[in-house]
């Protein structure tokens, strides 16, 4: 008897059509189970979104070296850099590192 009262229901006859149901399982299949679902995709997409940012970082990079690059071409500008900051000398020439007090870190005694 409750058998055949949930048959006669609208919603229960919709659900059993062989097409809707086909329908459920192809969807279900492709959103969840196939190679290319909606789940891999979301993933991969938000992998190309890093690997754009990614992108974008390592081409301001390749800016800024560039930029260095151009300005170390002249001869005075290599020297400048390698006196600075590999503390490079020319022979016979004496190199004297100044440090101020506040730049040092020293420990205060109580």
């Amino acid at each position: 008897m409750a058998l055949k009262k949930l048959r006669q229901q609208k919603w229960f006859k919709i659900m059993t059509n062989m097409y809707v149901m086909v329908l459920t399982a192809f969807l279900i299949w492709m959103i969840f189970f196939d190679t290319n679902s909606l789940l891999i995709h979301n993933e991969l997409k938000k992998e190309i979104e890093k690997l754009e940012k990614t992108q974008d970082f390592l081409k301001k990079e390749i800016a800024k070296d560039k930029a260095i690059i151009d300005k170390l071409s002249s001869k005075d500008e290599l020297e400048k850099f390698a006196r600075e900051e590999y503390y490079l000398k020319k022979k016979n020439e004496e190199i004297y590192l100044i440090e101020y007090e506040d730049s040092l870190k020293t420990t205060k005694e109580k």
